[in-house]
């Protein structure tokens, strides 16, 4: 229960992490029916949920008004994504936004959305220059 193995095992406050993080995560369940219905895939690995297929692929394809299209998103303890080989391929990086979710909880997405914000008024990248994706990018290029 209090082991160590480089963060990827069970904390011993790991139930208020993902207390803290559940306004996020609620956020990111919200397609579950939705994803089941249209055959697309549900997984938990390593304490998150992995979804991929249906109106994820589709949103994500899409993409985001600062980012484009992307193969991945972290919605607190949920990870949409395009499909398996892309949640594969991100893995390490967006378990990074997981832990900041977990730092930050309910503030995140306003803080994320901010920076992101600011970085535009600031004439550069709302994406790469936003220090949450500096930071993932630093730890899980």
């Amino acid at each position: 229960m209090f082991t160590k193995n480089g963060g990827h095992g069970m904390r011993w406050y790991s139930p208020w992490l993902y207390l803290w993080a559940s306004p996020a995560t609620l956020l990111g369940l919200s397609v579950v029916p939705i994803v089941w219905w249209q055959s697309g895939s549900i997984a938990l690995v390593q304490g998150v949920i992995e979804i991929h297929g249906g109106i994820v692929t589709r949103c994500l394809h899409r993409g985001l008004p600062w980012a484009g299209p992307a193969a991945a998103m972290t919605l607190g303890h949920v990870v949409w994504g395009c499909d398996r080989a892309s949640l594969e391929r991100t893995r390490a990086h967006e378990r990074v936004h997981v832990r900041q979710y977990e730092r930050w909880g309910p503030l995140f997405i306003p803080l994320y959305l901010s920076w992101s914000l600011w970085l535009e008024w600031q004439g550069r990248d709302p994406y790469r220059d936003n220090p949450f994706e500096v930071e993932a990018y630093d730890e899980a290029p």
